[in-house]
């Protein structure tokens, strides 16, 4: 009997549909275009990365992946964005605000100055807000769509990041939570994502870790450390119709790490 693969036609889950992600030319963001695809979606790239970001599309294929030039901090390049899915695929189902930055780790605020605070602001917060401004232009006529947006466990506690990341991050639920109220009279969910620290060049670059490094942060979860396939899953559960019934809601994917403190616990 041939063998069949566990992307078959029955397990498609995202078929038939439409996503564009910002971010997608690495880490995170790449691994969720692969999934998107191969659960039957066309997926538009948005990068500032171009090379990377065309070499992705490669990979994954013309006939169901394409790239654009896209700076999240500025809002004629998301409308771009999001106008070119359209003109090329003639719909837009899921926005998936992804593109993000970390600020160098600065404990004192005073040695925090203004422009790098902002910095991350603009990419973290400003990005999903125009991000989730222009899918919903376009959602709205639709009435239906799933935009979600990459937020981190530093959404939902203090002390785990720099100043300006953490913020954003806490701005970026209060992003989600309003415009799901908003939007859900038109059929569109708006849902984020808050992943543990996960292995990418981006937390490894700015907090000086390998992946042995990463897989010893700290989990409540034994054996297994948060990995981009295990974001890249949530993402594809809140972008399908398997979530349907899901808005307004910040999934964490953390291994527990959030809800418990390991100083204090009656638990060995």
């Amino acid at each position: 009997m041939a063998s069949v693969s566990i992307f078959s036609t029955a397990a498609r889950r995202l078929e038939g549909k439409v996503a564009l992600i910002t971010g997608g030319a690495n880490g995170i963001g790449e691994y969720t275009a692969k999934f998107f695809t191969q659960n039957g979606a066309k997926v538009m790239i948005a990068d500032i990365q171009d090379d990377l970001g065309q070499e992705v599309c490669k990979d994954l294929g013309p006939s169901v992946a394409s790239y654009i030039h896209c700076n999240v901090t500025n809002e004629a390049h998301l409308k771009n964005a999001v106008d070119s899915t359209m003109a090329q695929y003639g719909k837009l189902d899921i926005m998936f605000n992804n593109a993000g930055i970390v600020s160098y780790p600065k404990p004192n605020i005073l040695d925090n100055t203004l422009s790098e605070f902002e910095e991350v602001v603009k990419v973290n917060l400003i990005g999903p807000f125009l991000g989730t401004k222009h899918a919903a232009r376009v959602m709205i006529p639709a009435q239906q769509g799933s935009i979600i947006t990459m937020a981190s466990t530093c959404s939902t506690i203090g002390g785990a990041a720099p100043h300006a990341y953490t913020s954003s991050k806490h701005g970026v639920v209060g992003l989600t939570r309003n415009t799901a109220v908003e939007l859900g009279k038109y059929g569109i969910r708006v849902n984020c994502l808050s992943p543990h620290v996960t292995s990418t060049s981006l937390t490894k670059t700015n907090f000086d870790l390998d992946d042995e490094g990463i897989s010893k942060i700290y989990s409540n979860l034994k054996g297994v450390w948060c990995k981009k396939e295990d974001v890249a899953n949530a993402a594809l559960f809140l972008a399908s119709d398997e979530s349907k019934f899901v808005s307004g809601h910040n999934l964490v994917v953390d291994g527990g790490f959030t809800i418990v403190n390991p100083a204090f616990s009656m638990f060995e």
